[in-house]
């Protein structure tokens, strides 16, 4: 079976430390309004033309914006029609190196490729990068099944209305390899991390000790 989860591989990226108390303490249940954004991924030609399906969902822009960024990708995405009505949704991958679930695999005009659903933000350019890792953790899992090259995948943002394709690249398979090695090394609490915002929102930041600086003591 293969050793790391598409999630650990993506945490690893992200923060150490979080991937060796996640792992600790045993994975936790999805959220019931993280669930509610990802139903929207399914639900696009749906939100286009149902005003109160548009109206009640939980979206991050108004829904006349929404519409109109639903309507560009439509008219730009080669593959929306692929992404709409996908060829599975939920599917378990296993590769080489991870597993995990793709949300979405399609069947595009450049071959199968999967697609991974997020419920946060998308940056102004491109995606994040630990989730660069999950969505090439999940193409090379989706290659090793199918025995053949997966070059691509996609990333959906339902609550902003965005879509974005990454190719899997040398640079994105190098960071990839980057949080395997660093998945495979931790046997114990990595090193703490320090004056990150990171830290925040984290689950863990009250074990985790992790000691923070304002700014104005950084300034003195």
């Amino acid at each position: 079976m293969s050793t790391h989860t598409f999630r650990e591989l993506e945490t690893a990226a992200y923060c150490p430390r979080k991937l060796y108390y996640r792992r600790r303490d045993g994975a936790s249940e999805i959220p019931d309004e993280v669930e509610s954004v990802r139903r929207l991924a399914r639900d696009y030609e749906r939100l286009l033309t149902d005003d109160a399906a548009l109206l009640a969902a939980p979206i991050e822009v108004g829904p006349d914006e929404y519409r109109d960024r639903l309507r560009g990708l439509r008219d730009r995405l080669a593959d929306w029609d692929a992404l709409v009505a996908p060829a599975a949704t939920d599917a378990y991958l296993e590769g080489k190196d991870a597993r995990g679930i793709a949300h979405k695999i399609v069947a595009g005009r450049d071959g199968p490729a999967p697609s991974l659903v997020f419920a946060g933000r998308p940056p102004e350019e491109g995606v994040w990068e630990p989730q660069t890792v999950r969505l090439v953790a999940a193409a090379k899992a989706l290659s090793w099944e199918r025995e053949r090259e997966v070059g691509h995948a996609y990333a959906e943002y339902p609550a902003d209305g965005v879509i974005r394709r990454i190719d899997v690249n040398a640079r994105r398979a190098g960071v990839y390899r980057r949080a395997v090695r660093t998945a495979d090394s931790i046997d114990g609490p990595p090193g703490r991390v320090r004056n990150d915002a990171k830290c925040k929102p984290c689950a863990f930041s009250d074990d985790c000790g992790v000691k923070t600086r304002s700014l104005r003591s950084m300034l003195r």
